[in-house]
């Protein structure tokens, strides 16, 4: 087995947040509650060339909390090999750090939050297990990034569209994503895809080396779950009602597909898999235009 290393606890900050009166959850721990789907924070990272994993922090303040990021995959499962053809990798020089969406040959869609300079961010198409070179993998360098307003302090508008130096070779195990059209019928209580690297169990500083997806469903009323003014119209919710089943740590920017269609992009929550607080995804059929239109003159 291969050694690796723990990475830092969470800080020990004991303060108590206390914002949903009408809430079950009328006080929780600070580093109980928060998980913003940052692209490093306290997990292990898994990285392509070395094969040996480490630990990344960065702690950030963010809204009301001090918290350690990052983003997972919770009560899913490990899908066959280069059957989620779209999904991408993103990698830093230590390893995969979020995920992302293949739409066209040469470009990507991932998590504004998930920006990197384009000198260290590589994208790995045909990718399934982060420990072993299969010899599919299509690893591309970064000639353009390109984002939308996004806000920090509040992650509206977190999307980021990353130009390839090269198209991506389309193959039986590489092929984009559809993105929603005018003809898609809106999103309701529909049952959704959501698929990453990220760590599978709650508390868990642990990437799965291999790619997992679970189902959830839109949650249409997400704005009661949160406190007043988090959820913009450019947010959608998906999750389970009962808790158990979420995108977290190390699924950052990856893709949520709802009948076809690449509908969300893992942005962020509080806490994981809880039923009171379903994860939220970056609404992609507000951004279709604007998509289309860089991919057409960029």
């Amino acid at each position: 087995m291969r050694a690796s290393i723990r990475p830092p606890e969470l800080g020990a900050t004991k303060s108590s947040l206390q914002l949903w009166p009408t809430s079950a959850l009328l006080s929780l721990k600070m580093e109980e509650l928060y998980r913003w789907l940052l692209p490093v924070g306290s997990l292990q990272f898994i990285n392509m060339r070395s094969r040996q994993h480490r630990c990344g922090v960065l702690v950030l303040l963010a809204l009301l909390v001090t918290e350690s990021f990052s983003t997972r995959i919770i009560g899913g499962q490990v899908v066959p090999r280069f059957s989620i053809k779209y999904q991408a990798s993103l990698q830093s020089p230590r390893g995969h750090y979020c995920g992302a969406t293949l739409v066209h040959p040469q470009w990507v869609v991932s998590a504004a939050h998930c920006w990197i300079p384009s000198s260290l961010m590589k994208v790995v198409l045909s990718e399934h297990n982060l420990e072993v070179d299969e010899g599919f993998e299509q690893v591309l360098n970064v000639s353009q990034i390109y984002m939308n307003n996004f806000k920090y302090w509040t992650f509206d508008n977190d999307i980021m569209l990353i130009k390839l130096s090269e198209p991506a070779q389309l193959n039986a195990n590489v092929q984009p994503a559809a993105l929603p059209d005018a003809a898609t019928p809106p999103l309701s209580s529909d049952t959704c895809t959501v698929s990453g690297w990220g760590v599978t169990q709650i508390y868990s500083s642990y990437l799965s080396p291999v790619l997992r997806a679970v189902d959830v469903q839109i949650i249409s009323n997400c704005r009661r779950y949160y406190y007043w003014g988090m959820i913009t119209p450019n947010m959608l919710c998906a999750g389970s009602r009962l808790g158990g089943k979420d995108s977290c740590q190390g699924d950052s920017g990856g893709p949520l597909v709802c009948n076809g269609h690449f509908e969300g992009i893992v942005s962020w929550g509080i806490g994981c898999a809880h039923p009171y607080f379903p994860g939220v995804y970056t609404r992609i059929r507000n951004y279709v235009g604007w998509i289309e239109d860089i991919i057409k003159n960029k």
